[in-house]
């Protein structure tokens, strides 16, 4: 039985497949690591909003209880009762 030997141009074409397929794994592992650094990011900016949210919350409050309802000119600080 002969021995099958593809040609230098079809192997080469193979080998060339075999290295954009790598390359393609490759990247698609980079983006997967940088949608995981992305998703962490995002979620400690989410905590960071939630704390921020309250703390802002808990402000208008001490400022209600001390000032009573109204709108704040954040130019003078001047508090005009609302209507």
């Amino acid at each position: 039985m002969d021995k099958k030997v593809l040609t230098k141009e079809e192997l080469d074409t193979l080998k060339g497949f075999q290295d954009q397929e790598n390359n393609i794994v490759f990247s698609f592992g980079q983006i997967e690591y940088q949608i995981s650094s992305l998703e962490t990011q995002k979620d400690d900016l989410i905590e960071a909003k939630q704390a921020f949210e309250q703390k802002r919350i808990e402000f208008a409050k001490v400022l209600t209880e001390k000032y009573g309802d109204g709108n704040i000119n954040l130019e003078n600080g001047e508090i005009s009762p609302t209507s």
